[in-house]
């Protein structure tokens, strides 16, 4: 892992909370992880002899390294760890009943 990873994971968390307010926090990441995987696949296409010179799929399936796949994943991770934690969330409202269930319990 290298030093790209970290800075894309926090740019698509900054853009996943700038587009948060418009389309949610779930559409917000998927967007710009979407991005993201639309920039490696260019990158592969022009590896490849440019865009007019491969095959329709040609960036999806070749030229895929361990750090271009990174290059994608950190994003996609550091933005559903955000969709996750955040109030409002399914995991949050788990944790919050359990707390309130915790602190009722405790009380007559």
């Amino acid at each position: 892992m290298n030093i790209s990873h970290l800075e894309h994971a926090i740019i698509a968390v900054a853009f996943q909370c700038l587009l948060w307010p418009l389309v949610g926090r779930w559409v917000g990441g998927s967007l710009i992880v979407a991005v993201f995987l639309g920039r490696e696949i260019a990158q592969h296409e022009y590896a490849g002899g440019g865009p007019n010179a491969v095959g329709y799929f040609y960036g999806l399936v070749h030229h895929w390294s361990l750090d271009s796949i990174f290059d994608v994943l950190s994003p996609a991770v550091a933005c559903l760890l955000l969709a996750l934690i955040v109030p409002g969330s399914p995991l949050w409202r788990t944790l919050q009943a359990r707390r309130t269930n915790a602190v009722s319990r405790g009380q007559p």
